[in-house]
């Protein structure tokens, strides 16, 4: 306990936050969480604004004085030590990544670009800029995922902190590195570093390649419900606000060198995620109870599709007081609420541009 009052004595000093695809998904929640929360943070959101990233998901903080947006790549070192030094950067939160598991499969390239290279680079970076005399007022903070512990069968304990890393996938592999790049970093150099750990997330803002919001917007469209397999796989699901509350929480308070595992405990098979989808968002679209059940398709599963994924956060619930505040109903009603008005406000667009 007393180190972590150390700690957070020791970052309150920071002024100066880098925050890495601070225009992904789970980033601009995590960049308008701090930036709200924290006016005497100046936040520094880097981001390449590929394909999954879109900065009007930050409109309504863009012009904030303590805010300022740099298109850039993380894989670009001699850009990074050119914003590092001239914004004189205090700490890391990197979230940058590609992170969708078909397009490691089809593309690992990529994968070990952005996110073994892109960390490695980062990395390099703070090591390079920051005093090593002065490491106990920075930190680099690696966001990572629990794809990495591999995969788990019905009956297996969750995955903890202290779970062997068996990554499954071309995008699980390179969150692997990336997490023992940053480990080397610390052990190594004496790099102030910590890692998180966390389950699916879900909410407003997602790009609409991943399940949930594939569903929502196939149901609002008339479109197949592609499930992979049978639909028995079984994923933790994690409210992205409930997440970057957390991410704020082992920023400030967490131990330096530590992991912490951040999830929902709250495990769902995917056709029964379906269906509950289904239910929601023919209810929110007016329409009747089932009416989206015939669009449910089963596909061939994807190669080396993990079964089972579960976090046991007891972790950062017992040392950091975390606790989840969405229940899962609430957060996929208010989900698809924002996707069904993003649809609608993309089509009014669209008409709007053919006039």
């Amino acid at each position: 306990m007393d180190s972590a009052k150390n700690n957070l004595k020791d970052l309150r000093r920071i002024s100066e936050i880098f925050i890495s695809g601070g225009c992904g998904f789970i980033g601009s929640h995590v960049v308008r969480h701090f930036v709200k929360k924290y006016p005497e943070y100046r936040i520094i959101n880097v981001d390449k604004l590929t394909y999954a990233a879109n900065p009007e998901y930050l409109k309504d903080i863009e012009n904030e004085p303590n805010y300022v947006f740099i298109q850039a790549d993380v894989c670009d070192h001699a850009k990074m030590e050119e914003i590092f030094r001239e914004y004189a950067i205090d700490a890391v939160i990197h979230l940058a990544a590609e992170s969708h598991v078909d397009r490691s499969i089809t593309d690992p390239f990529a994968f070990a670009r952005s996110n073994v290279m892109g960390t490695l680079t980062l990395l390099q970076t703070a090591k390079t800029c920051w005093k090593k005399e002065d490491y106990h007022r920075h930190l680099f903070y690696q966001i990572s995922t629990d794809e990495v512990y591999g995969a788990l069968h019905f009956g297996d304990d969750p995955f903890r902190e202290t779970t062997s890393y068996d990554p499954r996938s071309p995008y699980s592999a390179s969150k692997a590195s990336a997490d023992h790049f940053v480990r080397a970093f610390y052990h190594t150099y004496g790099l102030p570093v910590k890692i998180s750990n966390c389950s699916n997330n879900y909410g407003p803002c997602q790009y609409p390649e991943k399940l949930i919001p594939v569903i929502i917007n196939n149901i609002v469209n008339r479109k197949p419900l592609p499930v992979y397999g049978k639909g028995e796989n079984i994923r933790d699901w994690l409210y992205v606000e409930d997440h970057a509350r957390a991410i704020d929480l082992v920023f400030h308070n967490g131990r330096t060198g530590e992991t912490y595992n951040i999830g929902g405990e709250n495990e769902w098979q995917n056709i029964q995620l379906v269906k509950l989808l289904i239910e929601i968002t023919d209810r929110q679209l007016g329409r009747p109870a089932g009416d989206s059940l015939p669009l449910i398709t089963f596909v061939t599963d994807r190669p080396g599709h993990d079964l089972r994924y579960a976090i046991d956060a007891t972790k950062i619930k017992t040392e950091l007081g975390w606790q989840q505040q969405m229940t899962f109903r609430e957060g996929l009603e208010q989900t698809v609420a924002w996707e069904i008005s993003e649809i609608l406000r993309k089509t009014a667009a669209g008409n709007t541009a053919l006039h």
